[in-house]
């Protein structure tokens, strides 16, 4: 598959056009300051990765409540104390001739008590120590998910995306096992869906009609099943109020991990979905000009880089220059990432992937 199909730009319903078919991944960095505000340091990370050619530069998840958050030096945009920030990173992005997005977040059981108190989850979970919210505590989460994309548009982004994904709330809420509700947020797939489509008709209706709107899913791990997720898809795509479904699979070439659906590649569940005018994109191990090229030829319409942009901020550029990139080996130095635009407690952070930085010398 020829990589000039990775270069090709491309339009969505709403919204500035992408220069090519290159998504920044929302990756967590841990270098916003404790009170959610941006940092230099985060800005930096971010201005390089739009310089270095990707069409659309994603923030980190950043949390939409306070007791949402997820980690340490996470970017906050749960209050107008963030504006000033937000303001700042979004025009240098553009800047860069880059689109803009927010990545909205609620870590529901997976904030960490050390930073939030108690945290919060669909129903009660002992194992987490996690509370049940009430019917009009998940209201007020939908309000203020929409709150913070309209923060977002007010602060000079192009767009938004609702993350559903990787077992924090919403997909909290997606999941049989962790919703265990009896009110009109649980029970069927419906119910448990309804969080989601509540806050994307939220937006729609609260932000201009230009904005930009993605939603994250994954289709496994943390409680969630396949064929409901797919059927989550399938009616977004079909309902057309999003403008892109970012699938995060961890790898884009691996076959689900229930037996049933196994002898398909797990992307293929999702395109071969009807998707009228929304873009479909996928991430997972994407660390290649080959695979990059690969994720379009399998049905995609763009491409989600992690890792691959940890590594090189301007991924999307050596692609164009050579149809045969590959991302350096891990693992790399922390020199290396230091001289990518990683702060040194971003470098500090991805000690925590294994084999992923060099283990520091013996002093």
């Amino acid at each position: 598959m020829p990589v000039d199909t990775l270069l090709r730009p491309m339009t969505l319903t709403r919204g500035p056009a992408w220069k090519s078919r290159f998504m920044l991944a929302p990756l967590t960095n841990q270098q916003s300051h404790a009170d959610g505000r941006l940092s230099d340091e985060e800005a930096r990370w971010l201005t390089m990765r739009a310089a270095g050619g990707f069409a659309l530069t994603m923030t980190a998840a950043a949390h939409v409540q306070k007791g949402g958050q997820g980690f340490e030096g996470q970017l906050g945009i749960f209050s107008d104390d963030h504006l000033e920030g937000l303001t700042r990173l979004a025009a240098a992005i553009r800047a860069e001739g880059s689109v803009s997005s927010v990545q909205l977040h609620h870590a529901g059981n997976r904030s960490p008590k050390e930073l939030v108190g108690t945290p919060v989850c669909p129903s009660d979970d002992p194992e987490t120590g996690a509370r049940g919210l009430t019917t009009a505590e998940t209201e007020q989460l939908r309000d203020d998910f929409i709150a913070a994309a309209k923060r977002a548009e007010r602060a000079g982004f192009d767009g938004v995306e609702i993350h559903g994904a990787h077992g924090y709330i919403l997909a909290q809420y997606l999941s049989p096992e962790i919703n265990r509700r009896d009110d009109r947020y649980g029970g069927s797939l419906e119910n448990r869906a309804r969080l989601i489509f509540e806050i994307i008709d939220g937006i729609r209706a609260t932000c201009r009609p230009d904005f930009q709107l993605g939603l994250r899913l994954s289709p496994e791990r943390f409680g969630l099943k396949l064929a409901e997720i797919r059927d989550v898809a399938a009616e977004v795509l079909k309902r057309g109020d999003i403008d892109y479904l970012d699938m995060s699979l961890w790898d884009v070439s691996k076959e689900p991990v229930e037996p049933e659906h196994q002898g398909r590649p797990l992307l293929s569940y999702f395109t071969d979905l009807p998707r009228g005018d929304v873009r479909l994109g996928a991430a997972g191990k994407v660390m290649t000009a080959r695979d990059a090229a690969g994720v379009i030829d399998a049905g995609c319409d763009f491409v989600v880089i992690g890792r691959g942009a940890i590594l090189r901020h301007d991924f999307p550029t050596r692609v164009a220059q050579d149809a045969d990139y590959r991302s350096p080996p891990i693992p790399v130095t922390a020199q290396h990432l230091l001289d990518e635009g990683l702060s040194p407690q971003f470098v500090t952070y991805m000690r925590n992937w294994p084999g992923f930085v060099e283990a520091e010398a013996a002093a």
